[in-house]
């Protein structure tokens, strides 16, 4: 990793992408979410400062454990005025996203145990299908045309040539 001289306050583009390990674009774009700031040379150069290394590793750390850039842009603001975010600002937030990432794991975990419920249905139907529609709240209930005819309140044909009870061919639970 290249080393900066400690009389040097301020980073080019592309020193802060050597030393973050952030590419150049990532860099633009951190910045124009507002997670990083930089000041223009007379030639409109880019120029950060040192605390932005640490903005930047702040920043690639919560988006590792899946934090979404907008939650971390708010942590940030948080922080007074450019500073650099400390290891307790770390520990309080990353206190604060625990149970945001505990309930995704819960959500994956729930995914990945009807991925093969799912798989081996065959059906992948849009509008019953436990990863399509995991808030199906009448799948618990009844499935199928039988479903359907609770819902329209009548008995209908063979299906042929109806659409609703179509439809209900590709529901599955």
């Amino acid at each position: 990793m290249p080393q900066i001289p400690e009389k040097i306050h301020e980073l080019t583009v592309g020193q802060l992408a050597a030393r973050s390990g952030a590419a150049v674009s990532a860099l633009h774009f951190y910045e124009s979410k507002g997670l990083i700031s930089s000041r223009r040379t007379t030639g409109n150069q880019r120029r950060y400062s040192r605390d932005a290394l640490r903005r930047v590793a702040f920043v690639r750390a919560a988006q590792r454990v899946g934090i979404p850039l907008a939650t971390i842009r708010d942590a940030l603001s948080e922080l007074p005025e450019e500073r650099t975010p400390t290891r307790e600002d770390w520990t309080r937030l990353s206190e604060a996203w625990r149970s945001e990432l505990d309930e995704r794991i819960q959500q994956l975990n729930r995914l990945r145990d009807h991925l093969t419920d799912c798989i081996s249905c065959g059906c992948l139907s849009l509008d019953t299908c436990v990863l399509s529609n995991p808030d199906d709240v009448f799948g618990d209930r009844l499935t199928g045309s039988r479903l359907l005819m609770e819902r329209s309140g009548s008995r209908r044909g063979n299906g042929r040539g109806d659409p609703e009870r179509q439809e209900t061919a590709h529901e599955c639970r």
